[in-house]
């Protein structure tokens, strides 16, 4: 791995902690991987368990919606996968702090995805409005009957093409 992307890791980690302590008041889900993993087969929280054990990740705590993005779009952990998912949920309508720094960084440091990014921005602009839900009350919903009402045939074949071939 290049160092650019090295260093968007090593932000990414320590300011995830501050932002989490700092502006995140709402309570954490409580959930974990193991019980994620024994919903229904075609629902989101399943879904989103074999994301996380795929990864060998846990949630993080209050910031459980992020990785409910990952499982919706489809979009991957590495660097580029993660500022073009907040170039999706700009283009969808979502507003943070965080989000903004992980796309200005992301353009600065990392220009060479700029495609990638624009093409991310242009799919959360013309989807259904997701940013906005309460994941957790969805956790049991049919993970493929939620794409359907987010996205396009089209949409979603552009989400599952790498970035390397847009």
């Amino acid at each position: 791995m290049n160092f650019r992307k090295t260093f968007i890791e090593w932000l990414f980690d320590k300011s995830q902690k501050i932002y989490t302590n700092m502006f995140k008041k709402h309570e954490p889900w409580g959930i974990y991987k193991n019980e994620l993993l024994t919903y229904p087969e075609d629902s989101i929280g399943k879904h989103l368990g074999l994301f996380l054990d795929k990864n060998n990740f846990e949630l993080i705590s209050k910031v459980e919606r992020h990785d409910a993005y990952h499982t919706i779009t489809g979009y991957g952990t590495n660097v580029e996968d993660e500022i073009g998912l907040q170039c999706l949920c700009f283009g969808n309508g979502k507003r943070s702090l965080y989000l903004y720094g992980a796309i200005i960084l992301g353009i600065i440091i990392l220009p060479d995805y700029y495609k990638y990014y624009y093409k991310s921005y242009c799919i959360g602009k013309n989807a259904n409005s997701f940013h906005h839900y309460d994941y957790k009350k969805l956790l049991k919903v049919s993970i493929h009957e939620f794409r359907q009402v987010i996205f396009s045939k089209k949409q979603v074949n552009l989400i599952h093409m790498k970035y390397e071939q847009i």
